[in-house]
């Protein structure tokens, strides 16, 4: 297959980002556009004349010209839509989280594999060098033994109306730890409120988790901040990344900060506790648009029968967490296992 044929299901909020991505992917043609709202279907397509503009998600699975659909939709219908994909033989991009709960997620991995065809998330951050860079220096052993991951990804607004502060904002961040760390943790806690009169949905939210052999990773979001911050740090026994997004250009700096333990010669002074202060460095990160990446990396799978940076194994871990951390919170941070 030397150019992938793809159709978009979705022209609200994100999918006019994959609509422009899809259309500027060498190896990709954006055959059709589906949405139900007319009116915003015929304005996102006006700058894309050669594509067609559809109304019924099930007339576009009819088609023998669409090889694959990006579903940028509510998260309610990612599974439904996913599964009628699959059905009629589609290789199948989901925008984040994967699905609305577990037992969903799990239908759609375990579609992709009896159809044979990909399934993966739009984990976009995966795809930006500085998450490249990190990984690399994590995988390298560079940062030593991992101790921690702290994460805040706060901001005022936007509201979701379907998911809370958590399905919205938390799975970029957790998608970036499972990504460096590769394992579920095996427990958390969560809190979480709303501060809206007419609405259950919480807009402010702290998870905990705990990953055994001494390492927490903590995630903080939120949609009432006046400020917006975008802090994800790594910390380890010889090294640590912090990784600031709103950074214009040192995204990721290595700092080469920490602790020296050692024992003292008299047992009953205990543990000596040293503090080290090295350099502290940005590496170059090259340039290019994370979600471009992901569009290619996306249609390079399905010609190669690659698996996927993101596929539908690491989404369903993300919703495993995000499921039980709305488990944890209406029980008032109760501790979920996983």
């Amino acid at each position: 297959m030397n150019t992938c044929r793809v159709a978009v299901i979705g022209a609200g909020y994100w999918g006019p980002n994959l609509i422009r991505n899809f259309s500027a992917c060498p190896t990709a043609k954006l055959v059709a556009v589906c949405d139900k709202d007319a009116a915003r279907l015929g304005k996102v397509l006006a700058n894309y004349p050669g594509v067609e503009a559809i109304a019924d998600s099930a007339e576009l699975f009819k088609r023998d010209d669409v090889d694959a659909v990006a579903i940028a939709t509510p998260v309610s219908t990612h599974a439904p839509l996913a599964l009628a994909a699959f059905e009629a033989g589609k290789h199948v991009l989901v925008e984040k989280p994967l699905a609305a709960n577990v037992r969903d997620a799990q239908a759609m991995v375990d579609a992709a594999r009896r159809a044979g065809r990909i399934l993966m998330v739009d984990h976009t951050f995966l795809f930006g060098s500085p998450v490249r860079k990190m990984k690399e220096l994590v995988d390298s052993g560079e940062l030593g033994e991992i101790y921690f991951v702290d994460s805040v990804r706060i901001n005022l607004g936007l509201f979701q109306h379907d998911v809370n502060v958590v399905w919205d904002l938390a799975p970029h961040d957790l998608s970036i730890m499972d990504y460096l760390l590769g394992t579920l943790p095996k427990s958390l806690s969560a809190f979480g409120t709303s501060h809206t009169p007419s609405s259950s949905i919480e807009d402010v939210a702290y998870l905990n988790l705990d990953f055994g052999d001494r390492l927490l990773a903590s995630f903080h979001v939120n949609w009432l901040s006046p400020v917006k911050v975008r802090h994800f740090i790594v910390g380890g026994s010889k090294k640590s990344i912090v990784f600031n997004d709103l950074e214009p250009s040192e995204k990721i700096r290595i700092y080469d900060r920490g602790i020296t333990v050692e024992e003292s010669i008299e047992s009953r002074r205990g543990i000596l506790i040293g503090y080290r202060t090295g350099d502290v460095w940005a590496p170059h990160l090259p340039g290019g648009e994370a979600l471009q990446e992901m569009v290619r990396h996306f249609v390079h799978c399905i010609q190669t029968g690659s698996t996927p940076v993101s596929d539908g194994e690491s989404g369903l871990r993300i919703v495993r967490i995000l499921e039980a951390a709305q488990h944890s919170i209406k029980a008032q941070g109760g501790r979920i296992t996983l």
